[in-house]
């Protein structure tokens, strides 16, 4: 629902009646530009229309294309694994360790010949590793795009993500930090980056007075601008996120110390918990979770459909709009990259793994009585033997 201020804003563009970014003067998708650059330390800053389009531009500015191979998590939205295919690129899955986001041992044991680049994605608001995650990337040469649509404004150790790679990605679509049921945003430091991600998001048959100059000839590109009505809705939104950040990561730790009244529930590590946003609980089996799941609030992440790799049917069956575009045509690695036998420890962290809605917008009373009855619901159901032994499972690498 928008609230008042969105509402003026909105209502003053189409009053204007110029509604597309560039027919406008004073374009409210540029300020917002200019406003998410500066909230963010970056350079540059590029608006788009969806996450997926910002991811797209991403791997195209960092100049990711046919015959390459990108690095991505098997827990992800879709469009992580998406977004190369459609550059004729092949996402080749990486393994989620406890934190949710990418296994960097694993990582680098998926580096082969090759690999052109790594999207560590920002789930849930828990931050990828990317201290590691740079580093290895630095090892081998490799690009880095910050997949981080679901976690805009959050912290990694003082710098927000999306920044620490070569480019990053947000998504503003409906359950996201903030919101204009659709839009995204590309940032960079790189002013190459930039100016190939501005010729692709908007056809590249002419340049515009406001892009990032460049030496690179045009080349043509797609049509993934966000017009200014999406740009109304988020800059107010802008605003205010900082305050409405501080309250989840208050709400986050008030359920954490209720949680820590059972011991069977475990916090999920996390890759900084002094900025933590997002909240997820691991336990020793999957009957567990699945038990836990049952409380208000709480959602067993393997059942989360798109976000499981396994469920990714056309990108599992390598399926692109016409058979003569196979990005796997003529490998000699296995052509099914994304089979379910090549993550098995990412599916058994997903079972055992569930998601806890973190609201900024109930008191944080509210908050601690909603956490206690989670507790409650686990603690009211009788012992099965399922819960007694944990289930067989890989060992853990990571870092608590």
């Amino acid at each position: 629902m928008l609230r008042l201020r969105e509402v003026a804003s909105v209502s003053k563009v189409v009053l204007g009646g110029r509604m597309g970014r560039y027919s406008n003067p004073a374009s409210v998708t540029a300020r917002l530009e200019r406003e998410v650059a500066e909230y963010l330390s970056a350079d540059h800053a590029l608006a788009v229309n969806s996450g997926t389009s910002a991811l797209l531009a991403a791997l195209v500015g960092v100049g990711i294309g046919p015959g390459d191979e990108v690095l991505v998590p098997a827990y992800t939205w879709v469009s992580t694994a998406a977004a190369p295919l459609l550059l004729g690129a092949v996402p080749v899955l990486v393994d989620v360790d406890e934190t949710l986001t990418m296994d960097v041992a694993d990582l680098e044991r998926k580096i082969t010949s090759r690999t052109r680049a790594i999207v560590p994605v920002h789930m849930l608001n828990l931050v990828a590793d990317m201290d590691a995650v740079m580093a290895v990337a630095q090892r081998h040469g490799l690009k880095v795009v910050e997949d981080a649509c679901q976690a805009f404004g959050v912290l990694y150790r003082g710098r927000r993500v999306g920044t620490i790679g070569h480019a990053g990605a947000f998504s503003f679509s409906h359950t996201k930090n903030i919101s204009a049921g659709e839009g995204g945003m590309l940032v960079t430091s790189d002013a190459h980056v930039a100016a190939r991600a501005q010729m692709f998001h908007d056809v590249g048959s002419y340049t515009r007075a406001s892009w990032t100059p460049t030496s690179e000839p045009l080349f043509i590109g797609m049509n993934l601008k966000m017009s200014e009505l999406p740009a109304a809705v988020l800059r107010p939104q802008l605003k205010t996120l900082e305050r409405r950040l501080s309250r989840m990561r208050a709400h986050r730790a008030a359920m954490v110390a209720e949680f820590a009244q059972d011991e069977s529930i475990r916090v999920s590590p996390h890759h900084d918990p002094e900025n933590a946003t997002g909240l997820t609980v691991v336990f020793d089996n999957a009957a567990r979770a699945e038990r836990f799941a049952t409380a208000r609030g709480v959602t067993r992440l393997i059942d989360t459909e798109r976000h499981v790799f396994t469920n990714w049917e056309s990108v599992r069956g390598k399926r692109t709009y016409d058979p003569r575009f196979d990005p796997y045509a003529g490998r000699t690695a296995p052509r099914d990259p994304v089979s379910p036998d090549r993550s098995p420890r990412t599916l058994d962290v997903l079972r055992r793994t569930c998601k806890i809605s973190v609201r900024d917008d109930y008191p944080t009373p509210v908050i601690r009585v909603a956490a206690r009855q989670m507790v409650r619901t686990l603690q009211s159901m009788p012992q099965r033997p399922a819960d007694v032994a944990p289930e067989p499972r890989l060992a853990e690498s990571v870092r608590s």
